[in-house]
């Protein structure tokens, strides 16, 4: 994969430094993530994440939100007696996954459906950054003196 250069960002933008130095972290290093996942966006301001954690109990599974990441962590108990497998394609391996979260964004619900954790995000704006109209009112005209 080719090296992305997002230094002209910096001449032409202030204080978005932060939000270039972030984009050129997220083509630095991928590698598959397990357990796999779906990041969607729905409606307007409204985002779900699905991971796939087939054999995950609920009480396996551990979501936090800190400094603008949420953390998603599965650790695996350890399981009642011995087994033997005659092939083993389902991972039961713990796994810890965090996601950058835009600011005002929300975590809104979590449940655990059918092997798959889904959780529903938000974007709430407060009132002093949402968009608000300005009225125009009528100036004085200006006089200059002679």
């Amino acid at each position: 994969m080719r090296n992305l250069d997002f230094s002209h960002l910096y001449s032409n933008a202030v204080g978005f430094e932060r939000m270039a130095r972030e984009l050129e972290g997220l083509f630095e290093h991928k590698t598959a993530a397990y357990p796999p996942y779906n990041i969607e966006k729905r409606e307007q301001d409204g985002y779900r994440i699905t991971l796939a954690v087939a054999g995950f109990e609920r009480e396996e599974l551990e979501l936090e939100t800190e400094n603008g990441t949420l953390k998603v962590k599965g650790r695996k108990g350890t399981a009642n007696g011995e087994r033997q497998f005659l092939h083993q394609g389902i991972a039961e391996r713990d796994f810890e996954l965090a996601f950058k979260l835009s600011q005002h964004v929300e975590v809104r619900d979590a449940r655990l459906e059918h092997g798959l954790l889904i959780i529903d995000l938000a974007r709430e704006l407060p009132e002093a950054l949402k968009p608000r109209a300005i009225p125009i009112g009528q100036a004085e005209p200006l006089v200059l003196p002679n």
